[in-house]
């Protein structure tokens, strides 16, 4: 218990993260060739899913914002949009159906890219720049994007968390 707090603390302290800096897109688009395959894939929409329902659940025009989002972005147009969609929609059920079942689940599909650093760094990325849905970063979304560096092996002050 007093483990969850010191994180839900920490993370409250540390606020939202700052806008993406130009930048982080150019360093998305210098790798564009090696963010491909089902894993990476996954573990985006699996992260953006678990930003969108960090509150509990997820606003049904949040997670359209977001769904579109994913649909429309540049680094994700070679997968079809609509799989995207389907699978972020899947996450987000999962995770409203049962929250601790539906974040392992998501959880272990960004571990699927923990080998391939460039990879779990375009993940965080991504979900940085569509997680949100254009709104301030939340503490309890600032926590998931912390767990997940965790999984990845990857410093969330990297990304400004």
């Amino acid at each position: 218990m007093a483990f969850s707090h010191r994180l839900v603390t920490d993370a409250a302290a540390s606020g939202p993260p700052p806008d993406p800096a130009p930048h982080r897109r150019e360093e998305l688009l210098a790798h564009r060739n090696e963010l491909r395959g089902e894993s990476f894939r996954d573990a985006t929409v699996g992260l953006c899913a678990l930003v969108a329902s960090a509150a509990g659940t997820a606003d049904p025009a949040a997670r359209m914002r977001v769904a579109q989002r994913l649909g429309a972005e540049t680094l994700l147009q070679h997968f079809p949009g609509e799989v995207l969609r389907n699978l972020f929609e899947d996450n987000c059920s999962r995770i409203a159906m049962d929250p601790a079942f539906g974040r392992a689940y998501v959880m272990q599909e960004i571990a699927g890219v923990t080998g391939n650093p460039v990879q779990g760094r375009a993940v965080v990325q991504l979900a940085l720049l569509i997680g949100s849905a254009g709104s301030e970063f939340t503490a309890n979304e600032v926590l998931a994007v912390k767990e997940a560096c965790q999984i990845l092996h990857l410093d969330p002050q990297e990304f400004g968390l």
